[in-house]
């Protein structure tokens, strides 16, 4: 059965994926809908089509969730066209003043699970198949006050190039996705608003159904990274040109 996983598909840009994909692939003959809210995953289901879609409510940063995951690929051997790593979070506050739990469990979901996923879910993914993985332009360049949350993309951006050339011989691409600021669920969960950092009040917005719709072509091209918006394009440029140091201050979240 042609299957498509999303991650944090609850709400926002995992939203978005699903619909993207009922779209532009209607070969698509199952949905895995993941993330913790039953009642959301089970929403989208009536708008994709119930009898097409999994809804699996698991937290992806539990031991017991990650391997209720593996035995339902193991139980259902379902052929995966597409994967999208949607899942993730950040918080935008000095290091010292995070609570060291939610410093951890950025890198356990934003990382750690999102490897785990991968990892379990390559057996399943037919030739030609495609793995998106949600990076971000805080994985450019190390940012204060998202400390955690930039390293953990930064991760999610090299994890992916790597996987793309490992996984050429084998027709599956793997695109990373760096979208700017979003008005999703993202940015309350961050304690991201109107005041708290003036970087992200000026912004501009990425929205959440193009980065969708746009990053599916771009990944059907086989692009390895897709970044919406001249501006952010921009800022990459910078990232890689300019020392580190002065790209932080430039930021200024």
């Amino acid at each position: 059965m042609i299957t498509a996983i999303i991650t944090g598909a609850s709400s926002g840009l995992g939203k978005e994926y699903a619909i993207a994909l009922k779209e532009k692939y209607p070969e698509i003959e199952s949905f895995w809908l993941i993330a913790r809210r039953r009642e959301k995953l089970e929403e989208l289901a009536e708008i994709l089509g119930k009898d097409k879609c999994f809804v699996l409510p698991i937290d992806l940063k539990s031991k017991d969730g990650l391997s209720e995951f593996r035995q339902a690929l193991s139980d259902s051997q379902p052929e995966v066209r597409f994967l999208i790593n949607n899942a993730g979070f950040g918080k935008l506050e000095y290091f010292e003043n995070i609570p060291a739990e939610d410093c951890a469990d950025q890198v356990t979901l934003n990382c750690a699970a999102l490897t785990f996923i991968t990892r379990a879910t390559l057996p399943y993914i037919i030739k030609t198949g495609e793995i998106i993985n949600i990076a971000s332009i805080a994985s450019f360049a190390p940012n204060i006050r998202m400390a955690v949350y930039s390293s953990t993309k930064a991760y999610v951006m090299s994890l992916s190039r790597a996987l793309r050339e490992e996984l050429k011989p084998k027709k599956i691409n793997v695109l990373a996705v760096c979208p700017g600021p979003m008005d999703t669920e993202f940015l309350p969960v961050a304690n991201i608003e109107k005041g708290t950092s003036k970087m992200f009040d000026t912004l501009p917005r990425s929205n959440p159904a193009i980065v969708a719709r746009k990053s599916l072509i771009y990944s059907a091209k086989a692009r390895s990274v897709y970044t919406p918006k001249f501006l952010f394009k921009f800022y990459r440029v910078l990232a890689k040109i300019l020392p580190h140091s002065l790209v932080m201050k430039i930021a200024g979240t």
